[in-house]
């Protein structure tokens, strides 16, 4: 394959650009000319597609966001859609596609792959690590920094007047934010969609801080875990505690990458380009990701039948640790 377009697709996610960087400049240097697609599946279906060089990529690992803009387009879940996406990349002379995105931007690749046979190699990106095939996807790393540094300032303020507080972080129907920023913050109290906790084990716990003398305490909730506002209500009714709410939302989208991410997309754009590189027959229909540290590939089709990872075993560390 000698010439490849590269888009960002649904929820933008740190790390993004230095994605997009490591797609240009390594594809550039095996010889294949690339394109940027504007807006997603939007802008595939609308011809915004230009071609991009070293300068286009130039000063942007270090921003997050996505420059090549991101959006959700109803009129690619339909065939027609598709069949205009289809067209102007033939228009345009591009020959496969780079997708970076969550589940339903790679659905829209297989659908894309399975209606008009167009190849296409998915990297994950999302900041919600809610891809059961990979370890992480990029943007988690970052994203579980910004919450961390929210808890610690949170639980600066909440010791000097003696308050809890419930925060909410993003992560969908996934609690790995939640899980890994309330571990490593010292979260007293962690609410995941995967394990659920009664509101009254909830409200026993915070007693049982009371009675030891520990009146500031951080619940970390996941927004597929409850709605804080309920939660708060019944812990003041059943406990007379004093408990805030803080909704950090989509300040956990933005920010400088951290090394993690920067480290992750050069490795998954590599990946990705020798993939698509390497396809002659122009068949290609894989997701890349990383597993025990070690980058790997695989079909759309068996990606999504990956279920939920899962980590027990940090779950149980942080009720050990955190209580």
């Amino acid at each position: 394959m000698r010439s490849i377009g590269i888009l960002t697709s649904g929820g933008d996610a740190p790390g993004m650009n230095a994605c997009i960087r490591a797609v240009v400049r390594y594809a550039l240097q095996k010889d294949m000319r690339v394109y940027g697609i504007e807006k997603g599946y939007e802008g595939l279906i609308n011809g915004n597609i230009k071609e991009m060089d070293r300068r286009s990529v130039s000063d942007i690992i270090q921003r997050g966001g996505t420059v090549l803009k991101t959006a959700r387009c109803k009129e690619f879940t339909t065939v027609e859609g598709m069949k205009k996406a289809a067209y102007n990349m033939k228009v345009f002379g591009v020959d496969g596609l780079v997708v970076i995105g969550g589940d339903g931007s790679f659905r829209g690749a297989k659908d894309l792959f399975d209606n008009f046979k167009v190849p296409s190699v998915g990297i994950p990106g999302t900041i919600d690590n809610d891809l059961a095939y990979t370890d992480y996807t990029l943007g988690f790393d970052t994203a579980v920094n910004t919450v961390l540094s929210a808890i610690n300032n949170l639980r600066d303020t909440m010791t000097s007047h003696d308050l809890a507080n419930i925060v909410e972080v993003m992560g969908r129907h996934c609690g790995d934010i939640a899980l890994f920023a309330g571990l490593a913050g010292g979260a007293e109290i962690i609410l995941i969609p995967e394990k659920k906790i009664p509101i009254d084990e909830i409200c026993e716990n915070l007693r049982v801080n009371q009675a030891k003398g520990k009146l500031s305490n951080i619940i970390i909730l996941a927004e597929g875990a409850g709605n804080a506002e309920e939660i708060q209500e019944t812990i003041i009714k059943e406990t007379g505690i004093q408990i805030r709410t803080t909704r950090l939302g989509h300040i956990q989208r933005g920010g400088t990458p951290s090394m993690a991410d920067r480290i992750l997309a050069a490795r998954l754009a590599v990946r990705a380009v020798d993939l698509l590189h390497a396809d002659k027959e122009k068949t290609v229909n894989k997701v890349v990701g990383i597993k025990n540290n070690k980058i790997i590939d695989e079909d759309y089709a068996d990606a999504f039948a990956k279920t939920n990872k899962g980590h027990e075993d940090l779950y149980n560390i942080a009720k050990i640790l955190c209580s």
